[in-house]
């Protein structure tokens, strides 16, 4: 065979060798971290990147009532962080819709001029996690990675990748770098009666979580701080939607006239949450406006 017949040969071979590469996994590439004060992180056939988000939720720390405890707590070791100072990683568990998520953004919001980003990660794409840390290391920014609404079913993978950057993993997350998880499970694992089998009692009475138990509260036990969250009272309520459409502009009057519609909102949705009370202030300010064009017209 001369020399000739090999060309079409190795031609071919470095066709398929470019095919072959194409489809293989791609470290992660930077993005323009200029683009934005947050990002997502996305997978697409099998290719990750960092997708800027073009519109950050405004929301701001003054926007949140009736989490002051709540919010002093995040805000200092968000602040800390900021500083470079130590902090923690924080997970914030409770009721639904009582601003866990909301306080995260609005954190975002306080520190962003400060160098403070948020990366938003979905838990299916948890167990890329160190790859994220290797990329923001040694940047000069400050980030959080953010988990919402974050729980596990036993064998997940997610489950193990969080919990060794958490705490324990030869590789261990940067100093710029911060996880910050929302969940309406403390433990983040499900909980079942089966699982009250394996306590045991020892000589003197003393009664002991058995190792499934450990294991299911090993993780959220990883989170330096534990924020809590609860339902709302019904004056706790009113002055939510009093704080929301107070921002949206309407007079004490209205608000005052609009309290037995909220109450009565609050009633068919089943819940008295920070988040039904923005919605009534969005429909309520939103009727409002559209009839006073009606009346104009």
């Amino acid at each position: 065979m001369t020399l000739d017949d090999l060309e079409p040969l190795l031609a071919r071979a470095e066709r398929v060798l470019a095919r072959l590469e194409a489809n293989l996994p791609q470290p992660l590439p930077a993005p323009d971290w200029a683009a934005s004060a947050a990002f997502r992180y996305r997978k697409r056939q099998g290719q990750a990147r960092l997708e800027p988000v073009r519109l950050v939720a405004g929301i701001r720390l003054a926007d949140l009532q009736e989490i002051d405890g709540q919010k002093v707590r995040l805000q200092r070791n968000t602040a800390q962080f900021v500083a470079g100072a130590t902090a923690n990683n924080v997970l914030l568990t409770g009721a639904r819709g009582t601003g866990k998520s909301s306080l995260i953004k609005a954190c975002l919001n306080e520190y962003a001029a400060q160098g403070l980003r948020l990366i938003e990660v979905d838990k299916a794409d948890l167990v890329d996690l160190p790859d994220l840390v290797e990329l923001v290391s040694g940047r000069p920014e400050r980030f959080i990675v953010f988990c919402d609404d974050l729980s596990f079913e036993e064998g997940e993978p997610g489950y193990k990748a969080l919990k060794s950057i958490l705490d324990g993993s030869v590789s261990a997350a940067s100093d710029n770098l911060l996880i910050y998880a929302t969940s309406n499970r403390r433990h983040l694992l499900p909980e079942t009666m089966k699982d009250n089998l394996s306590y045991r009692h020892t000589e003197d009475g003393e009664l002991h979580p058995g190792e499934v138990v450990e294991e299911k509260i090993s993780l959220s036990e990883r989170f330096g701080l534990w924020i809590s969250f609860y339902p709302f009272s019904q004056d706790e309520y009113l002055a939510i939607v009093h704080q929301w459409l107070s921002h949206l502009g309407l007079d004490e009057a209205a608000i005052a006239a609009a309290r037995p519609q909220a109450l009565l909102f609050a009633l068919e949705r089943g819940s008295r949450s920070g988040r039904v009370a923005y919605q009534f202030a969005r429909d309520l300010a939103g009727r409002r406006a559209i009839g006073a064009v009606e009346e104009a017209s």
